[in-house]
């Protein structure tokens, strides 16, 4: 009854994961790999550029306190809350960051910090005020300025970020930061052409910006130029030999965008070891923590894709798909109220998931029992399950999925006839009824 999952790898540009990311330039084992301590850098080390994820979101390395002017009571606040945050402890992260920018309101990097946190707990209007105040206390606070614009392009507002970038370029006519930052804008609009131009003109000033790179690979794969799109990988993570070396080899968000083409390809063991390398380098990578869950998962390891799924959870409680996966997770483990929870919480976060029914009506119609529910109450409510999956899904599966479910509802209702059955049938050794006047 095993089926292939839905995935974050679906329609590039679809809203799957609005959320800015901290990155940290993070090397040990990957995630999910066991109990094994993963050893992270300072924040100082951890200091570097931004990249920007497949679905156009923010996941740029946050700044060290050691880089960023902080010092004293900021600067350990600071870096407690950079502690937090590569825990997935988002709530904690925040209110370190806004200590240290109480000790320090006009440094620029807690207010950037602290917008990426709210990204992730869902509050874009907050972050995006973070955001402008990040650049409001430096002015040459280019993080923040594209932070702030792919929040907005990713809220729906792209012609806002594009004249937003538009201005901030025109005041910093070299800065191939803000310049890739719109080419990624322009790929999230559709506008394939523009975005490969802007690309190649952040290159230009700056041939060795490896953001600009990704988003030249990412707009091809929008585009689904997959030889394309495969070729600017290469030469990113593997080169063309001694003459034309790898760019960036452990670049996690090269990793994860050829893991999604190998992964819609079929080649399924070298996308999970793309996926794997993506959340080694960056277990704060949420695209990479769900797709290599998933796909754990539908190999038949949840114990191994437990953590990685709760990982995810953690660095994106709001996202549906995440709480979706790690509940078939907790369901293939036999944790039956945790599995309940993660699909309720799926659901209000997205009422048009229909997988999400489908993974409850498999929990009802499996599990031993239902705490609190009646055997009776427990087929029942499989059955209604699996018919809104059903009516959800339409009349054919989509390419790729195997749901049998016109099986699955068989089996429900026979098993519903067979209760009913036995409460109807009298119980066993009755025997017939003694005759009239005799005991």
């Amino acid at each position: 009854m095993r089926r292939f999952r839905t995935s974050v790898a679906g329609s590039v540009g679809g809203a799957l994961l609005g959320f800015a990311v901290l990155a940290a330039a993070i090397g040990g084992p990957a995630c999910g790999g066991g109990d094994q301590e993963v050893k992270y850098p300072s924040p100082e080390a951890a200091a570097g550029t931004p990249v920007i994820d497949d679905k156009g979101a923010q996941v740029g390395v946050v700044q060290g306190a050691g880089t960023s002017g902080l010092t004293g009571a900021a600067k350990s606040a600071y870096e407690a809350g950079f502690q937090a945050w590569l825990k997935g402890d988002l709530q904690t992260a925040k209110a370190k960051f806004k200590d240290a920018q109480n000790a320090d309101p006009k440094s620029p990097a807690p207010p950037y910090s602290i917008g990426v946190v709210l990204e992730h707990l869902g509050d874009l209007s907050g972050a995006q005020q973070s955001y402008r105040q990040a650049f409001s206390n430096n002015p040459d606070h280019e993080l923040s300025m594209c932070a702030y614009a792919l929040s907005v392009a990713h809220a729906g507002s792209k012609g806002e970020a594009d004249t937003f970038l538009q201005d901030k370029r025109a005041k910093k006519a070299n800065s191939a930061r803000l310049t890739a930052c719109n080419a990624e804008v322009k790929s999230l609009a559709n506008d394939h052409g523009g975005a490969q131009q802007l690309a190649q003109d952040a290159l230009r000033m700056d041939p060795d910006f490896k953001d600009a790179m990704v988003t030249i690979a990412r707009d091809h794969y929008r585009a689904r130029k997959m030889d394309l799109a495969k070729y600017a990988l290469q030469a990113i993570l593997v080169g063309f030999g001694d003459a034309s070396p790898a760019r960036d080899k452990e670049n996690a968000e090269a990793h994860l965008l050829r893991g999604l083409i190998f992964r819609e390809s079929g080649a399924r063991a070298v996308a999970l070891q793309d996926f794997e390398a993506a959340v080694r380098r960056r277990p704060d990578l949420v695209e990479g923590l769900v797709n290599l869950g998933s796909m754990r998962l539908e190999a038949g390891n949840a114990q191994e894709a437990q953590p990685v799924l709760e990982s995810a959870v953690r660095f994106a409680p709001n996202n549906a798909l995440a709480h979706l996966n790690l509940g078939d997770c907790y369901r293939l483990l036999g944790k039956t109220t945790e599995a309940k929870k993660e699909f309720d919480q799926a659901l209000s976060l997205d009422s048009t998931l229909a997988t999400a029914h489908y993974d409850m009506g498999l929990l009802y119609l499996f599990a031993p029992s239902i705490p609190g529910t009646s055997a009776d109450a427990q087929v029942s409510t499989a059955i209604k399950e699996l018919e809104t999956y059903r009516s959800m899904r339409g009349p054919k599966a989509a390419p790729g999925v195997q749901d049998d479910i016109d099986d699955l509802l068989a089996r429900a209702k026979a098993k519903q006839a067979e209760l009913k059955n036995a409460v109807a049938a009298p119980p066993p050794g009755a025997g017939a009824p003694a005759p009239a006047g005799k005991k």
